[in-house]
Formats: structure tokens, C-alpha cells, sequence
């Protein structure tokens, strides 16, 4: 018995070992499938987040790209304007060299003048001329600030694509490398939880052998003492009680040998209920017998006395003699 509480205890310890083990390698397994798990979505999300800032950069991009195509439309105008307007003012020069050749060589007043009105009506225009090459020039380079400014902003634009274009791939080898290893410790997991399962479940076996086992050692070690204790209280009562019944049955065999049997029997039943009230009927029944076949033996009321001081006994046995 000692060898298989040993051996119990002994299995105990080993399974509770063994399922602490079996625990750890699952935490293990469980946080490295989390950690392959938070990888590959994070770098999903890294990818849908990048593909968004693609497509949003993209309709930046195409916008920018309206502006400029706008832009560089309004400067290619306006330079035709501005060569337009050179061209004229070169030939209002051409024309005031002419009035002015005119006013010179001119026979009559008529002819001065109208040469003069011509000069004057080409010099106005070439002020007007001058002031429109100027204006639009004024404009034109505006416009090209402006171009110069959108295409800084495309180019920061197209290079924030090409940057999150380059992400991608390691975004996507990241997301591929979390799927795969997450799909092998999946299996690996699930491989150490049913471990951990029969483990604590083995345990729990011999867990309830022992308890058991030690449930069954602990009663046969409480029940020998209450039998010890149980014997003890039966002989001292007996022990009690005898006396009182050996002179009464030493009484009756003087009187009658063949009636100790009854008076036996009804003592150890009445006994057991009540001791006193059950014993005078019995002795009555002995006086009563005794009355028939001897009158003398009238001393039958006295052994009540004598039962109480049993010194007396031996003085009323000379006397019969």
C-alpha cells in the first residue's frame, strides 16, 4: 500500500510536470500564431492604406495635370498674342519711318497734314501695342510661376506614388511570410492544446485515484478505535450486573436448580429497558414458589434488604443449617 501511494504521488507530480510543459509549448505556439497573425494583417491593412493614398495621390496628380494642361494652354496664347502684337508694332514702325518720310517730302500743306494725322494715328497704336506686349507679357509670366508651382507639386506627387509603389512589394512579402507561418502554427497550435488537453485530463485521472486511494486509507484508521471503545462499554456493564444475578441465582438452586434458566433470560431482556421496575416481578414469582412448598421461608421480603447490604447473606444461610 505504501509502495503504490508512492508510485500515485510519484505519477501525480510526473503528469503535473508533464501538462506544465505542455502548457507552456501552447502559450509559445499561441503567441508566435499571434504574432504572424497581427503581421499579416498589418501589412494588409499597410497595403489597402497604400493603395488608397495611391489612388488619392493619382486623382491629385490627374488634377495638378488639368491645371497644367490650362496653364501652359493660357502662356501658349498669350505668347501668340504678345508675337502678334510685336509683329504689328514692327511694322507701325516701319509706317511712322514712312509719315515721317512723308511729312518731309510732302509738296503740299494737305499732304504734310495728312502725313502728320497718319504719324500720330501710328504712334497711339504703337503705345497701345507696347502696353498690350507689356500686359500680357506681365501675364504670361505669372502663368509660368504658376505652371513652375503646379509642376513641383506633380513631381512631389509622382514621387510619393513611385515611394509607396516601391512599399508594396515588402508589404506584400511581409503579408505572404504572416499567412504562411500563421497557417503552420494554426497546426502546431492546435497540436499543442489537444497535448495540453489529454495531459490535464490524465492528470485529473490520477488526481482522483489518489484522492481515492486516501479516502478509502483514512476510514480503516478512524473505525479501529471506535471498536476498541465499543468492546470496553459492553464488558463494564456486564461487569456491573453480575454480582446481583449470581445471588440470585444462588437463592433460587438452593430452592429449585432447574429454574435459574428463566430467571436468566428475563434479566438480561429486562435489563436493557428498564433494570428496576422488571427485576421485583421476578423476585415475587421466586417468593411465591418458595411459599408453596416450604411456609418457613416467610424471609423472602427480607433479601430486599439483603440485596442492599450483601454482608448479610451469609448470617441467614447458618441460620437454615
Amino acid at each position: 500500500m505504501i509502495q503504490s501511494l508512492a508510485t500515485l504521488e510519484k505519477l501525480v507530480l510526473e503528469l503535473r510536470k508533464k501538462k506544465q510543459e505542455a502548457t507552456k509549448l501552447k502559450n509559445k505556439a499561441e503567441k508566435q500564431y499571434k504574432e504572424y497573425r497581427s503581421l499579416e494583417r498589418r501589412s494588409s491593412s499597410g497595403l489597402n492604406t497604400i493603395d488608397k493614398k495611391i489612388e488619392s495621390e493619382k486623382e491629385d496628380a490627374s488634377e495638378v495635370s488639368e491645371t497644367l494642361t490650362q496653364k501652359n494652354a493660357q502662356i501658349e496664347s498669350i505668347e501668340r498674342l504678345i508675337a502678334s502684337a510685336k509683329e504689328r508694332l514692327e511694322r507701325e514702325k516701319e509706317a511712322i519711318i514712312q509719315a515721317e518720310q512723308e511729312i518731309e517730302f510732302a509738296e503740299t500743306p494737305e499732304e504734310k497734314s495728312y502725313a502728320e494725322s497718319r504719324l500720330k494715328t501710328l504712334q497711339n497704336h504703337i503705345g497701345e501695342l507696347e502696353f498690350e506686349i507689356k500686359s500680357r507679357t506681365k501675364t504670361a509670366k505669372k502663368l509660368a510661376d504658376e505652371v513652375a508651382k503646379f509642376n513641383d507639386i506633380k513631381s512631389k506627387i509622382s514621387s510619393k506614388i513611385q515611394k509607396q509603389t516601391k512599399a508594396k512589394p515588402d508589404l506584400r512579402e511581409k503579408m505572404a511570410t504572416g499567412h504562411k507561418q500563421a497557417k503552420k502554427l494554426e497546426k502546431e497550435l492546435e497540436k499543442r492544446t489537444k497535448a495540453e488537453e489529454s495531459a490535464k485530463k490524465a492528470l485529473e485521472r490520477a488526481t482522483a485515484r489518489l484522492k481515492e486511494y486516501l479516502s478509502k486509507k483514512k476510514p480503516t484508521k478512524k473505525s479501529a478505535p471506535k471498536k476498541k471503545t465499543v468492546k470496553k462499554t459492553t464488558k463494564k456493564k456486564p461487569a456491573k450486573k453480575k454480582p446481583a444475578r449470581k445471588t440470585a441465582a444462588k437463592k433460587a438452586s438452593k430452592k429449585k436448580p432447574t429454574k435459574k434458566s428463566a430467571p436468566k433470560k428475563k434479566t438480561v431482556k429486562k435489563t436493557t429497558k428498564k433494570k428496576p421496575a422488571k427485576k421485583k416481578p421476578a423476585r415475587k414469582t421466586a417468593a411465591k414458589k418458595a411459599s408453596k412448598k416450604k411456609p418457613t421461608k416467610k424471609s423472602a421480603p427480607k433479601k430486599k434488604t439483603v440485596k442492599k447490604t450483601t454482608k448479610k447473606k451469609p448470617a441467614k444461610k447458618k441460620s437454615r443449617k
